[in-house]
């Protein structure tokens, strides 16, 4: 499938990239193609399980049958995980049987950050004593090059013959999916590259003292890179990292608010993400953050047409400058249409505002209305253009319909009140 992306990284950059997998990371259900909105938590509760059926979430990890029948009762799918480290054990082949016919299992999963954790992983300094400081994988010391070869000369080939066994018993040919960390080692990623289907990271970037969320364009576009084209699942924070434990010595609460969610969820579609899944809400003590990326969630899957239609040739992206004329504008965008409707996305990544951000090339749409969703914008297309004033961080999602907005309640409020107090301290 041919992907075309509106991303500004110069001056005026088009961004092209092919798709030329089995896979192309998106589910089916029902006959009908969706776009992963996943969560690694399965609710212990049928009643918390439908919450996130409601909110359009239609991908969720399990453990066993038991798990893919409830998501199976309420339309929803199931990533499986499998340990291909341990190679294909008697036992590794009886799991891949026991859910391989199952209705509901949609992708298999392998081993989470599994390069990660015998190169870089800070664990092997401080709670396993293998490297000698902290940053030994990045120095490139002799004990952390030496380990990471050990481990990888069992580890990939297990990974290789565990992979060809599921291939073997799954006669639908589901996709294999391994996610990494975001700066996981390129050399080693790409030994077992050619045995899954699906590849990515996830990236937590909220923190109490830093909240580095355009990182997540870059995070994107590196995966898009190591996985030569193969459809990239980002994972996304769900969580605060005070609550996950004195490991990661975080003592403050630091969750994301509803627009931060939003920029990176949006930024990650712009920058070519196929999936996108939630990590870390099973530790959430905040129910109004659990709400706010339920109402996340709710937003995108209203826009499924537009998820899994490819991005429309043609349609240019580029920016004036006023205040800032020696800036290189970092602004991300997409085009796409579904039968009559139209969708254009346009995320700002600078904490400054852009003014004069053009779309081009809509001629299709001349004398049409493009509302920009959940505000009462609206700019009417002439000579193919659509001109828009982007805050800083600032995400405009226009349709030719009002009808792709849902409604959420105060849930899109979370975190406005302090980020805006924080912001006029700051001021």
């Amino acid at each position: 499938m041919a992907r075309v992306m509106l991303i500004l990284v110069t001056a005026l950059v088009l961004v092209w990239g092919t798709h030329a997998a089995e896979h192309d990371g998106f589910l089916v259900n029902g006959g009908q193609r969706l776009f992963p909105l996943g969560f690694y938590e399965l609710p212990e509760s049928d009643e918390g399980l439908k919450a996130m059926a409601d909110a359009g979430v239609n991908l969720v990890r399990c453990r066993n049958r038991a798990d893919l029948d409830r998501l199976h009762a309420l339309g929803m799918q199931g990533v499986m995980p499998l340990p291909l480290e341990q190679g294909p054990t008697g036992e590794f082949r009886a799991r891949v049987a026991e859910v391989a016919d199952h209705p509901a299992l949609a992708v298999w999963e392998g081993p989470d950050e599994v390069v990660w954790n015998y190169t870089a992983f800070s664990g092997l300094f401080r709670t396993m004593g293998i490297y000698k400081t902290r940053e030994a994988w990045w120095e490139q010391a002799p004990e952390a090059k030496a380990y990471a070869a050990e481990q990888a000369a069992k580890i990939v080939p297990n990974m290789r013959a565990a992979a060809a066994v599921i291939r073997e018993l799954d006669a639908l040919k589901r996709p294999v999916w391994i996610n990494e960390a975001k700066n996981s080692d390129v050399y080693y990623v790409r030994q077992y590259l050619d045995f899954v289907d699906i590849t990515g990271c996830d990236y937590y970037p909220v923190h109490e003292d830093r909240r580095n969320i355009a990182e997540i364009a870059g995070a994107t576009e590196r995966w898009n890179q190591i996985g030569r084209g193969m459809p990239v699942y980002m994972v996304l924070q769900a969580f605060s990292w005070h609550e996950l434990g004195e490991y990661y010595d975080a003592k403050n609460e630091a969750y994301p608010t509803f627009d931060e969610s939003r920029f990176m969820a949006y930024d990650a579609i712009a920058h070519g993400a196929d999936g996108i899944l939630y990590w870390g809400s099973s530790y959430l003590k905040s129910e109004a953050c659990r709400a706010s990326i339920y109402a996340l969630t709710k937003e995108l899957a209203a826009l499924q047409p537009f998820l899994t239609a490819p991005d429309l040739p043609g349609v240019r992206l580029s920016v004036i400058e006023d205040k800032n004329p020696d800036l290189t504008p970092r602004v991300a965008g997409l085009a796409r249409c579904a039968g009559d409707d139209w969708l254009v996305v346009l995320v700002n990544e600078d904490d400054v505002p852009h003014t004069a951000v053009i779309v081009e090339g809509l001629e299709a749409l001349n004398g049409r209305t493009l509302c920009q969703l959940y505000t009462e914008d609206a700019a009417v297309v002439a000579r193919g253009e659509l001109i828009a004033r982007l805050q800083p961080k600032a995400v405009h999602v226009y349709a030719t319909s009002r009808d792709y907005e849902v409604c959420c309640g105060d849930a899109r409020e979370f975190g406005k009140a302090a980020a805006e107090a924080q912001s006029g301290d700051a001021g």
